[in-house]
């Protein structure tokens, strides 16, 4: 037991680090930046969508090389990024150069994520829905306290201007320091590497790297599971960079109660995840991902129907509580279908379908919000989360208390 809970405790210090770095670079203060260097609503969804396009096409080959080369190797180039990418924003005075930072920052999270979920799901066994829940919301703590930190270092106080250039490199200077501290963690923690293949040659590399990818891939249950978590998170990428806008312009708050309202969203996320990853490892997942989805629909549409901030909290909360329903089942699902040999590409599989979804989310909010009001737009989006669901029911059956395909 001693020896597996060490790595796993060593793993979630690491992660912390690395999300309270990248969240600080994100949510609020990339909105705002954008909003700052004069994007409008199109430019603003593209902005913070574009560093999610970067793991549509690393994830799936990080998550395949780290089966091949080794888990602890691949993660600690994707710290690499964490630690160093946050300080040329230093350098940032306009949008264009904003937008090619962003696709670079996003090879952190495109290495490193699919790559630590593998490492959970080698040491987890049977509970692998309880131990990715509980790596999740240990390391998405860092998320929770990322947004409303990065709001309190924007907030100038009541009656002031809005932020300045000053204050948006305050804030990255904090999100670089997190990640320096995420990777001399690592290099300190993580020693050993038993997943790698050691005297294998070139050619059989690729062949297993290959190989890996192609059994992943065929499997229409990781596709489909997986597309229904890129669809909820479509809904994350879309409050990610529109519920601060939203909040400051229409609802007439201050920034760091923008941060406070994906806090909220996020520490329901983190206090249910753990429970529902229990729940799924017992009962199944589907259930769980259908509930999660009518309820992550509901509460993103009703969104824009409030302007109080106490309401906007109660439906960030409810819009967590749905997130956690979904996420503490799909990556599990994921990790149940595939040979252990292929936990790094079926994570990668599954990370590039989420981030399509992420992507896919502030882009189009932004083309839908350059034309119509937040309450069309986000009742579309929301819309299509509830079209999707009876194709998932149909699509996906339990036998013998698992999911299989049709």
């Amino acid at each position: 037991m001693a020896n597996m809970l060490s790595p796993f405790t060593a793993l979630c210090s690491v992660g912390f680090f690395a999300r309270l770095s990248y969240a600080l670079a994100r949510t609020p203060v990339l909105p705002l930046f954008a909003l700052y260097l004069g994007a409008g609503p199109e430019a603003i969804g593209f902005a913070v969508g574009i560093s999610t396009v970067t793991g549509i096409f690393f994830k799936l080959p990080a998550g395949a090389l780290s089966d091949v080369i080794g888990r602890n190797r691949t993660m600690l180039l994707g710290l690499l990024f964490f630690a160093f990418m946050p300080f040329t924003y230093l350098l940032v005075k306009d949008y264009n150069l904003l937008i090619l930072i962003r696709f670079l920052h996003g090879l952190a999270t495109a290495i490193y994520g699919p790559v630590a979920m593998a490492v959970v799901a080698d040491i987890a066994g049977r509970n692998k829905g309880e131990m990715l829940s509980w790596f999740s919301s240990v390391t998405i703590i860092g998320n929770l306290l990322g947004a409303p930190l990065g709001g309190l270092i924007l907030h100038r106080g009541p009656g002031t201007a809005s932020p300045s250039i000053i204050d948006f490199r305050y804030a990255y200077v904090a999100s670089g320091i997190a990640g320096i501290i995420s990777l001399f963690l690592a290099l300190v923690v993580l020693r050993g590497d038993k997943s790698a293949e050691n005297g294998t040659g070139l050619k059989e590399s690729f062949l297993r790297f290959m190989s890996g990818i192609r059994e992943v891939i065929s499997d229409k249950r990781i596709a489909i599971t997986s597309a229904m978590e890129g669809l909820q998170n479509m809904t994350v990428g879309a409050l990610e960079a529109f519920l601060p806008i939203y909040a400051v312009t229409v609802a007439g708050l201050n920034e760091f109660q923008a941060g406070i309202l994906w806090g909220v969203q996020v520490v329901t996320t983190i206090l249910s995840k753990p429970i529902m990853g229990k729940t799924s490892d017992k009962h199944g997942r589907k259930a769980l991902i259908t509930i999660g989805l009518i309820i992550c629909a509901v509460s993103f549409g009703m969104i824009p129907v409030f302007k109080g901030f106490y309401l906007l909290m109660l439906m960030a909360a409810f819009f967590g509580f749905g997130e956690a329903l979904v996420t503490s089942s799909g990556a599990a699902f994921v990790a149940d279908l595939c040979k252990e040999k292929h936990f790094g590409t079926a994570m990668g599989t599954f990370g590039t379908i989420f981030d399509i979804g992420h992507a896919t989310g502030p882009i189009l909010a932004g083309f839908l919000l350059a034309r119509h009001s937040y309450l069309y737009s986000f009742w579309l989006m929301a819309a299509a989360i509830l079209v999707a669901i009876p194709v998932f029911i149909m699509t996906v059956h339990i036998k013998g208390g698992e999911f299989s395909g049709s």
